[in-house]
């Protein structure tokens, strides 16, 4: 979206832009220091081949004809009242002024265009995005977790351009951008940033900003927006874990404590981190799977459904184990975590 620059998709791959190493003012002064060079060099030419030229008028050539002629030549206007008349004055115009006059016009429509028309183009194409934004996901923060989530949505099935990614760090939204999600640079802690993704139509959003404190503050600006907007986030101290919920997280992922449990169960048994990292992956021979309850489950048990094993219900947000009383009659409104056939075990086959 880099100034924070509007959002860019595939589509529009053109707005990835750094921010010019020079202020505004700078840059105008040395857009208009080399036109007035340029103007300065054609002035002193020709003046060394007035002989070359005519004065319609009094046929005297003056410094202030040379003057009014290089001007008119430059900006094209060329009144006629002074030409040039020798082979060599016109070669001259020919050759060396026209390259030159064309020039100083490219550097006028670039100056305009850096100053308004970017401006306006920008928020013409960011208006158009943002229209089709509709229940797409957010990612605040391109680091390793933010790279690694977009990787495993697009290889479940995800579309890219129902992903937006924000980051602060150009070469990050380059690899997002890469594989065809909409970016926006910018910072996630501040209202307009997710006004500008549309967060009152998402359906899902991710943050994982590198830093606790940072994640936790986009946590609450984003509860603040979208009050029922599924966030879920990554926190790396466990006493951050609180806080996050009190945020507003839905879901809080501490992938230090994750990876604590899986070398831990790796003691008991040399094949439990490999089945729980085939469970969480979509390219293994499992996967995990949450979907609303079928119609013609309704009233059946837990163990009976046909998709998939199911290990748990999600009833009203309370969890209820597969061992459990209320696990033996699914109800509408239930939400079952199911395990299913992964990729990796249908090419198996």
């Amino acid at each position: 979206m880099r100034i924070s620059q509007p959002i860019a998709s595939s589509a529009t791959a053109g707005f990835l832009r750094r921010r010019s190493s020079l202020p505004l003012w700078a840059d105008l002064v040395w857009r208009l220091g080399l036109v007035f060079g340029l103007i300065a060099l054609v002035l002193l030419l020709h003046w060394v081949g007035r002989d070359g030229l005519k004065d319609n008028y009094d046929n005297q050539i003056s410094f202030i004809d040379v003057l009014y002629f290089t001007t008119v030549t430059v900006t094209t206007v060329g009144y006629g009242d002074i030409v040039p008349v020798t082979p060599e004055a016109r070669l001259f115009e020919s050759i060396f002024v026209t390259p030159i006059r064309l020039f100083v016009w490219l550097i006028f429509l670039g100056t305009a265009y850096n100053l308004f028309l970017r401006n306006i183009l920008y928020r013409w194409r960011m208006a158009r995005i943002q229209a089709d934004l509709h229940n797409h996901i957010i990612v605040t923060g391109f680091g390793t977790s933010g790279q690694e989530a977009v990787n495993e949505l697009l290889a479940r099935g995800t579309d890219p351009r129902e992903i937006v990614v924000i980051d602060g760090n150009e070469k990050a939204l380059a690899l997002a951008e890469a594989q065809g999600c909409n970016i926006l640079c910018g910072d996630s802690t501040r209202d307009k940033t997710l006004k500008d993704v549309a967060i009152h139509r998402a359906r899902n959003m991710i943050v994982s900003a590198g830093r606790d404190d940072t994640s936790i503050l986009i946590t609450l600006t984003a509860r603040h927006l979208a009050p029922r907007l599924p966030i879920s986030i990554v926190v790396r101290n466990e006493d951050n874990e609180l806080p996050a919920r009190q945020a507003g997280a839905t879901t809080v992922i501490n992938p230090v404590s994750f990876a604590g449990l899986l070398l831990a169960g790796s003691t008991s048994g040399r094949h439990i981190a490999d089945y729980m990292t085939d469970l969480a992956a979509t390219g293994g021979r499992i996967k995990l799977n949450e979907r609303a309850v079928l119609p013609q489950e309704i009233g059946g048990p837990l163990s009976a459904i046909k998709t998939g094993i199911g290990l748990r219900i999600y009833r009203e947000d309370r969890p209820i184990g597969f061992w459990e009383e209320g696990a033996a009659r699914l109800q509408t409104g239930d939400l079952i975590i199911e395990v299913t056939e992964g990729d990796d075990g249908k090419s198996d086959k």
